[in-house]
């Protein structure tokens, strides 16, 4: 690791992090796990379940095994009935990142939350703040004609926007819909006019995802699988018999979470649960490979078909500039 920031003139001083993206199931954890016990470094959990604690086996959260290798950052930082922004995580996480740098290590930013990481890498824009007079006036409309009109009228006001938020995610339908009736402006029109600030880190974005759509349909499946194996439902359960928390939370909304909290209620057999979990995930497999698309800069690897590439273009990352004339 010696000499990582020894950069020389006309070269990126700032110290170097490496973002591994992916959708769920996609092998992120383990390469970047492996990435972290030969770098000597820590991840910062890039992922809006992880965040919360108590959302253990649903959210794939690394077991004591992995954390003993690769020390994570940003898990278990709010507890499930509070909220917790993109914001909020860009405010919280770049600390980890200053710190981790300071002590010479490279940071490992790891998960498939795109939001978190634009908010982190490069800020957010100053949206209108909400506003409970419009917030009640598009609630009591959705009550009236469904989220699914909510969506076609958010697709035809922000078709990119749409294009990023799932008809059963009432919370950000909302939000983008407020924006834009209180400013005229869309939310995507808001992002494209930010003044951002510039990422202080010489940045590698890797996104890992197999190739093969069918490969990464099982592994969800398999996954899923062993979490019900592991105990997923009991804690569910644990999570339903605490009375701050309710199916609206973010935090519950989480795929997986929300099927088992309907099945537990009573709403769904085991086997509809099932299909319906394991089709939410590869819904939301499919909204993370559509975000981390609009990245041009990020470099895309099969984790495993593409390792020996993948393992190069980091270590070609990290070699000390004046080694590369």
């Amino acid at each position: 690791m010696t000499g990582l920031h020894q950069n020389a003139p006309g070269h990126d001083a700032r110290p170097p992090v490496i973002a591994i993206m992916g959708p769920t199931a996609s092998g992120k954890t383990a390469y970047a796990a492996e990435l972290c016990r030969q770098l000597g470094t820590e991840i910062i959990s890039v992922d809006s379940a992880l965040v919360y604690r108590r959302l253990n086996i649903g959210a794939a959260k690394p077991d004591a095994a992995t954390l003993a290798i690769a020390p994570h950052r940003m898990i278990d930082v709010r507890d499930p009935h509070e909220v917790f922004s993109a914001a909020d995580f860009a405010r919280e996480a770049m600390p980890h990142l200053q710190d981790l740098a300071g002590q010479g290590k490279v940071p490992l930013l790891v998960g498939g939350t795109g939001l978190y990481f634009r908010a982190l890498t490069e800020g957010l824009s100053q949206m209108p703040a909400a506003d409970d007079g419009v917030r009640a006036e598009l609630k009591a409309q959705a009550a009236s004609e469904g989220w699914q009109a909510m969506h076609d009228q958010l697709q035809a006001l922000d078709p990119d926007s749409a294009a990023r938020i799932h008809p059963n995610d009432p919370q950000r339908i909302l939000r983008a819909l407020e924006i834009h009736r209180l400013s005229g402006k869309s939310r995507t029109d808001w992002q494209r006019q930010a003044d951002k600030p510039v990422f202080p880190f010489r940045l590698l974005s890797i996104v890992l995802s197999p190739k093969d759509r069918v490969e990464l349909h099982r592994r969800i499946a398999l996954r899923f699988d062993q979490m019900l194996a592991d105990g997923f439902l009991d804690e569910v359960r644990a999570l339903m018999a605490d009375p701050r928390l309710h199916p609206d939370l973010p935090s519950m909304r989480s795929v997986g979470y929300r099927q088992a909290w309907q099945h537990l209620a009573g709403m769904t057999d085991a086997a509809a649960f099932r299909e319906q979990a394991i089709a939410a995930t590869r819904q939301l497999a499919k909204r993370q490979l559509t975000w981390f698309r609009g990245s041009a800069s990020s470099r895309w690897f099969d984790p495993q078909a593409e390792k020996d590439t993948l393992d190069y273009c980091v270590r070609e990352f990290l070699r000390p500039a004046q080694n590369q004339q």
